[in-house]
């Protein structure tokens, strides 16, 4: 315990995976015991790993400021500033939640502390309720059920026992446990997760640079017009004082589209209530202009590009125990799954049933442990007609491989036929069994016997929605935890591609040497696909693609795309995904497939076209103005009344709203907000307008044209009332 902290290097450098090795060494590396630290000893690691939260690198209250900035927020500035005075006032303490945290042992005895102190080699105890502080692995005990639905989707709590390992944000809902703490903090296996998110906040939107290259050029263009009015009044025509002032005020509300806030959002969220009629609802408004320049789509396998429809290819059946036949490792891989709630695991072999109850028919169950995305398999203890007991398991076949007893004599052939499945586009799922002698649940049993590979098939889509994106301009790329050879097959059938790569060999520390020479940033880009991913890598896999130059959406469900999704110019959820995934999604679609999101793209891009035709007639709009009432000020010294201009730029913005339903075309290609083309054309039409401002006005005012023609009254050059009529 007063050994030096630089002991822990090797922990410090993550250079031991305290997730999977014995608790001997978990203790070893950790430099503590089951009595837990003493408080000099936490104290000392506090300052070494830091408290157990999330480091806030921002300040909240500069990003609301900056966000606040803008002339219609400042209206609402006061009303912000009296609510954060009041928040808690009235003698009553601040409404801020207050989490009871787990007990910890240190000195000797159980105290309760706040789970910030919390530090690695901590002994806490885990019981039904408490929400787990940080990544622990489980001592001696009985099992205890674990919540963690709100980290990686699984409905079902998980049992976890002696020497499993639980995670920060988890819940337990049954049972009791002492536990040794290994990570805090950033640390944590899910907050390392969330640490990626961090630089997301201050990224801007493609939207939003147009947006403020438009506010930049309105800003500079009427503030050189107006210097240059302000010389020429003061300086050279020597106007009174409120002919100067009312000249002013005509070019400022005259250059300022006030309307044009009001036009954004009702074009935006028009094109929301298109985007949810076609099956996506949209979190982040300014996200279905996003999406419009969106040109590579990063998405998950299962879901997206497959059905997540998996069947049993029963011919296909590969059987490694003897006196068995294919119908039984079938039969046996459907009584290992749970009749009540099957899973996408189970459900096939249900299915593949003609009556699903003989699956279970006659046998008694003393225990069952239902799939879990860490266990990675279904474990059921079951008494037969005989008063026998067994055990059968099904699961993901290099699981269920590690509990054979002669996996060094069956290992090769097995990777064998799951090459081949793979190569047919099929996953592999194995069974295995084992007799229970003496007929005792918490027994260890007899050796456990591989009995069989099933061969699943998660039917692809259609490839058109796959040509249908490729066509207008989006390159998919396929990121899934699968095996290579089998996301290439699906790649194959898809018309996707076959050029992936698994993200370790890209990104990991064990890079390929064969492709060390090209860089990264390329590999990624000319990609089809990604297998093997970490959370971390599609994180990277995103921030190189953007490196790139390249408007990225990813395509998500679990906790493990939350890095991604934030970092996405365009993160989407699909319909089955996780809360947190529809937390940090940008877009919510709710139907299956590619082809929600390739109609949606489409109706992006018809709403990106009539926001580009109301920037341009905004620019042109405001050059008018500026450049025509500047003109007749200084050429006629007409003094327009400001309160006209102001009616005139009102009714203009109210009448444009209707461009929200403009009938236009989507882009056959990305939309990109190509400023010099919006600029060019706004300035060349606004130039043309105020030059027929300009006409129009010199021929009602110098000459006869119109009493000659029209018959209308003559305008007098000294007649205030006549000029006052003719504005």
């Amino acid at each position: 315990m007063g050994k030096k902290p630089n002991q822990l290097d090797a922990f410090l450098k993550e250079a031991v995976d305290l997730e999977n090795i014995v608790i001997e060494k978990v203790f070893e590396n950790l430099r503590c015991n089951k009595e837990g630290l003493t408080s000099a000893a936490a104290k000392e690691r506090l300052a070494i790993f830091g408290r157990n939260e999330k480091e806030e690198t921002e300040s909240k209250i500069l990003n609301l400021l900056v966000y606040m900035w803008n002339p219609l927020a400042w209206i609402m500035e006061a009303a912000a500033i009296m609510a954060l005075t009041h928040a808690n006032g009235g003698g009553k303490p601040a409404d801020w939640p207050v989490f009871v945290g787990p007990e910890f042992y240190g000195d000797g005895r159980w105290i309760r502390e706040n789970n910030s102190v919390l530090v690695p080699g901590d002994i806490i105890s885990v019981k039904k309720g408490v929400v787990v502080p940080a990544d622990a692995r489980l001592l001696d005990g009985d099992p205890v059920k674990i919540d963690e639905s709100t980290l990686t989707g699984e409905s079902l709590p998980v049992t976890k026992g002696p020497a499993d390992c639980v995670y920060s944000g988890s819940i337990c809902t049954q049972g009791e446990l002492e536990a040794v703490v290994i990570a805090t903090g950033v640390c944590t296996r899910f907050r390392k997760a969330a640490a990626h998110n961090v630089d997301s906040s201050n990224q801007v939107r493609c939207f939003q640079k147009g947006v403020n290259a438009i506010g930049n050029f309105f800003i500079c263009f009427v503030a050189v017009v107006m210097i240059i009015e302000i010389i020429a009044m003061y300086c050279i025509q020597h106007r009174e004082y409120r002919p100067r002032i009312d000249n002013l005020l005509v070019l400022l509300i005259g250059g300022i589209p006030i309307g044009m806030p009001a036009t954004l959002s009702v074009i935006t969220k028009t094109g929301a209530s298109y985007l949810a009629k076609g099956g996506a609802t949209t979190k982040r408004m300014t996200a279905v202009l996003d999406m419009a320049g969106m040109d590579v789509l990063c998405c998950e396998k299962t879901g997206i590009l497959t059905q997540n429809r998996r069947s049993v290819q029963e011919n296909l059946i590969e059987v490694f125990a003897e006196d068995i036949d294919k119908a039984t490792v079938a039969l046996m891989a459907a009584r290992a799954s749970s009749p009540m709630n099957r899973g996408t695991i189970g459900s096939p072999f249900f299915d593949n049933l003609a009556d699903p109850r003989k699956a279970r028919a006659g046998l008694r169950e003393i225990d069952f442990l239902p799939y879990s995305p860490t266990g990675k398999r279904t474990p059921l203890t079951y008494l037969d007609a005989e008063g026998e007991m067994h055990r059968v398991s099904m699961g993901e076949a290099e699981h269920i491989l590690n509990l054979a007893h002669n996996k060094s004599d069956i290992e090769h052939r097995v990777h064998v036929v799951i090459d081949k499945f793979a190569e047919k586009g099929l996953m592999s799922v194995a069974v295995a069994y084992q007799k229970v002698p003496d007929g005792k649940k918490e027994s260890a049993g007899g050796p456990w016997q591989l009995i069989g590979l099933l061969p699943l098939l998660d039917p692809p889509y259609s490839p058109q929605s796959i040509t249908a994106l490729l066509n207008r301009g989006v390159n998919v790329k396929m990121i899934t935890e699968d095996q290579l050879v089998f996301a290439k097959e699906t790649g194959r059938r898809l018309g996707m591609g076959t050029n992936m790569y698994p993200s370790s060999a890209l990104l990991g520390q064990t890079q390929d040497k064969s492709i060390a020479d090209i860089p990264i940033d390329e590999l990624i880009e000319n990609a089809d696909g990604f297998t093997s991913v970490l959370p971390e890598h599609k994180y990277d896999i995103v921030k190189h693609l953007q490196s790139r130059k390249h408007i990225c959406g990813v395509a998500g469900r679990g906790v493990d795309d939350l890095p991604a999704l934030k970092k996405a110019d365009i993160g989407m959820a699909i319909c089955d995904a996780t809360d947190a995934a529809f937390s940090a999604a940008d877009v919510h679609i709710m139907g299956p497939g590619l082809e929600t999101i390739h109609r949606t793209i489409l109706i992006s891009r018809s709403i990106s076209e009539r926001m580009k035709n109301y920037t341009v007639y905004v620019v042109s709009f405001t050059i008018r103005n500026v450049l025509g009432f500047t003109l007749l000020a200084l050429i006629w010294k007409f003094d327009f009344p400001p309160f006209m201009v102001l009616v005139i730029v009102m009714l203009n913005d109210i009448s444009i709203l209707g461009v929200a339903k403009d009938c236009v075309k989507s882009s056959p290609q990305p939309f990109i907000w190509t400023q010099s083309e919006i600029f060019t054309t706004g300035i060349i039409l606004g130039v043309y307008l105020a030059m027929s401002t300009v006409i129009f006005f010199w021929a009602a005012y110098e000459t006869n044209i119109f009493p000659r023609l029209f018959g209308v009254l003559p305008f007098e050059k000294t007649t205030s009332e006549d000029l006052k009529k003719f504005a």
